[in-house]
């Protein structure tokens, strides 16, 4: 068969049963690997409907420009139309990003501008808000916005949920896979549902996004958001594609155990598939072991492909760096915490509180660093160095409020972060705060660190 463009060969990729990983589970699992796609990634199907549906509503026109925000799999698919098509492209990027996503989209004629991760949504240094200026600075340009734009949903229910209700002989019973953007996980579930009510749908989840707990119990909680590594699931936003009622189940996965099962999805069954492929496998077996019944059968979806992890995943100097290393075995945030000794109290003080009063509680307690709260959140930090320069340059500030003299906030961390990721982390951003199971806030200085590795 011969195509008129690379874009008509997106779609009807195999399916493919999990045998050694999959060992001991009641019933069937299969993967449909997504890496078959010419992008290498599922998101090539959301990329062409976003474009193609822009161009039927005219709000996309012969040389116009297309901007997105992308963890790059989204980028990448709209590249490929914009060839295909003859558009310009302009992509907006998290640091947290591997590099390799970053020269794909160039080699393929986009220019890509590098955003800080660590930034709320709307900061206007955040990958979401760059974009969102760049379409407004920049004349004939469209903004896809794959998050709230429900063309990414569309997509999977055209053409990703008939896809697995075909291949399956209408025979699947669950269905599972990462929860970024919303699209491939909703689209696909409502068509399933459509098809049989009964099939049961788990999302996969990362620690340090919002979903799970929003699924849950209702509540949009600042406190599980906080920085992790894997890439293209979980959100610090709830995305318009996120339709919660289609999804009847949320499982979180950790970044290390997600790398782990990435590296043994390649090794054990030939997939050479992408970091939230190990997410989407490991949560979905985990739920799989306990719930799945003979007969049963469940269909996964594996994202894209490892060519985009090379430096990370697949790396093993990255990953012995980061305490992923299967054969490591590295002491976590979590051991530090129940390793104290007696009561433990965080030394804090308040927005209002005098600087008089911060140094005083400083010197009493011999902390060098303390978290600043207000409504018992975290809102800043006091540090002694930069405390120090401050007032030696205006004496006058001692008698004023905290609130005037305080630095942004310490970042929280998983409990299961290890001894590798806490101690790159203190380096960059004075200590960390992490919560227990109990909500209680704890620090984590470097000298906790050091103690933890000598122990």
């Amino acid at each position: 068969m011969i195509y008129n463009s690379i874009i008509e060969t997106i779609g009807n990729t195999p399916m493919i049963r999990l045998n050694k990983l999959a060992k001991g589970i009641k019933g069937d699992v299969l993967v449909k690997v997504e890496y078959f796609n010419p992008g290498n990634s599922m998101k090539d199907r959301m990329a062409v409907k976003m474009v193609e549906d822009a161009e039927k509503a005219g709000l996309l026109k012969p040389g116009g420009t297309i901007i997105e925000g992308t963890s790059g799999n989204t980028g990448m698919g709209l590249a490929l139309a914009a060839v295909a098509k003859g558009y310009k492209c302009i992509f907006t990027m998290a640091d947290k990003q591997s590099k390799e996503k970053i020269d794909i989209l160039k080699a393929v004629g986009a220019e890509v501008i590098v955003c800080p991760t660590n930034v709320s949504p709307e900061d206007p240094r955040s990958y979401y808000s760059v974009a969102k200026k760049l379409n407004q600075d920049i004349p004939n340009s469209f903004y896809p916005n794959q998050y709230d734009n429900l063309s990414n949903t569309a997509a999977h229910y055209e053409t990703t949920g008939p896809e697995i209700w075909k291949d399956t002989e209408g025979k699947v019973t669950h269905y599972a896979a990462g929860v970024g953007t919303g699209g491939s996980m909703c689209g696909t579930a409502q068509y399933l549902k459509e098809q049989n009510p009964d099939i049961v749908t788990v999302g996969i989840d990362t620690y340090g996004s919002v979903f799970k707990k929003y699924k849950e119990t209702g509540i949009f909680d600042e406190k599980e958001v906080y920085p992790y590594l894997t890439e293209g699931i979980g959100e610090d936003i709830l995305p318009k594609n996120v339709n919660f009622d289609v999804i009847d189940h949320f499982v979180k996965v950790t970044d290390k155990d997600a790398a782990v099962m990435t590296r043994r999805l390649a090794r054990e069954e030939g997939l050479f598939v992408g970091w939230s492929c190990g997410s989407a496998v490991h949560g979905a077996l985990e739920w799989a072991k306990e719930n799945l019944k003979k007969g049963d059968q469940m269909v996964i979806i594996l994202p894209d492909h490892g060519t985009r992890y090379l430096g990370k995943v697949y790396n093993d100097e990255w990953m012995r760096n980061h305490g992923f290393l299967e054969d490591k075995i590295f002491a976590t945030a979590r051991d530090i915490i129940s390793g104290r000794k007696g009561s433990y109290h965080l030394v804090s003080t308040l927005k209002t509180d005098s600087v008089r009063n911060a140094i005083g509680l400083m010197n009493k307690t011999s902390v060098s660093q303390i978290p600043v709260m207000e409504n018992e959140e975290v809102v800043g930090c006091l540090t002694d160095n930069k405390l120090l320069a401050k007032i030696i340059e205006n004496p006058e500030l001692k008698d004023a409020n905290v609130s005037d003299v305080m630095e942004e906030s310490m970042h929280f961390v998983a409990l299961d972060s290890t001894l590798d990721v806490l101690s790159s982390m203190v380096e960059k951003e004075k200590a960390v705060l992490v919560r227990d199971e109990n909500n209680q806030i704890h620090i984590i200085t470097k000298h906790d660190i050091l103690e933890a590795f000598t122990n």
